[in-house]
């Protein structure tokens, strides 16, 4: 129960990542805010958590949205000690096909939605003046560029960055923000990619995902299961001297 007493919003909950979180978390004994911009993917998936898992309707690429998503939260809830910025979109494209809306897209979830979540749990933890934990969910790929996800890994190179200031401009008021970096994580989400470079590397659907998997060092693509230690530990207490920083969690793919 490392978490006994403790509230969270986490953004992009109604499924994958973000719902395994939520249910790390609530074992862990904190209530939980689940936001996602799908209201009835995430009312489901708040009920199938019981009585302290909260839903919460939020397109984090609109500012009133996110204020009255954080406010519902904050009043459900009582407080807010520990944000996890979740939600993110996927894009693949040789450079020469990259559209302007595609990039758009991808800019206002990945980086805006994540700088201006950030924002809000920060605005309410300097006015208590308790302190808190915000979590940035960045990638491997914000550690190097890919031939085919230029955008993809520009936005969470741009979720590093924005984890570096924000940890530095925030420990002061001992908000501590930090950043996991998944590798390639099995699910809903990595069948999406498959099937980007199954078109656009002309193979057939789940081959590069194998292929993938068996890459790894660990032996196997990871789970939402694998990161949630991270997850709950950047949570806690016991990561009190830590900020500004982004870890891997990705069966080493990546050696920092």
């Amino acid at each position: 129960m490392r978490l006994q007493g403790k509230t969270a919003l986490i953004t992009g909950a109604a499924r994958g990542i973000g719902l395994e979180f939520a249910r790390a978390y609530i074992a862990e004994g904190a209530t939980v805010a689940l936001a996602d911009i799908n209201a009835e993917a995430v009312a489901a998936a708040a009920a199938s958590l019981g009585p302290q898992a909260v839903a919460i309707q939020m397109d984090v690429t609109r500012q009133d949205s996110i204020e009255a998503g954080f406010a519902q939260a904050i009043e459900k809830m009582g407080k807010l000690d520990i944000l996890v910025n979740n939600a993110a979109l996927f894009s693949a494209a040789p450079i020469v096909e990259i559209t302007r809306s595609d990039y758009d897209r991808l800019f206002a979830v990945n980086v805006a939605g994540t700088l201006f979540c950030l924002q809000a749990a920060a605005r309410h933890m300097i006015d208590r003046g308790e302190g808190g934990k915000i979590i940035n969910m960045a990638s491997q790929a914000g550690r190097r560029g890919e031939s085919l996800v230029g955008v993809y890994c520009a936005t969470k190179a741009a979720v590093i960055s924005l984890t570096q200031s924000a940890g530095l401009n925030l420990i002061p008021h001992r908000i501590n923000v930090n950043a996991i970096a998944p590798g390639v994580v099995e699910g809903e989400h990595w069948d999406g990619v498959d099937a980007f470079f199954a078109k656009y590397e002309n193979r057939p659907l789940g081959e590069k995902k194998r292929i993938v998997g068996q890459s790894v060092p660990f032996g196997r693509m990871g789970t939402a299961q694998d990161l949630t230690g991270m997850a709950i530990f950047l949570a806690t207490d016991e990561a009190e001297y830590i900020c500004a920083q982004t870890f891997g969690v990705d069966g080493g793919n990546w050696m920092a």
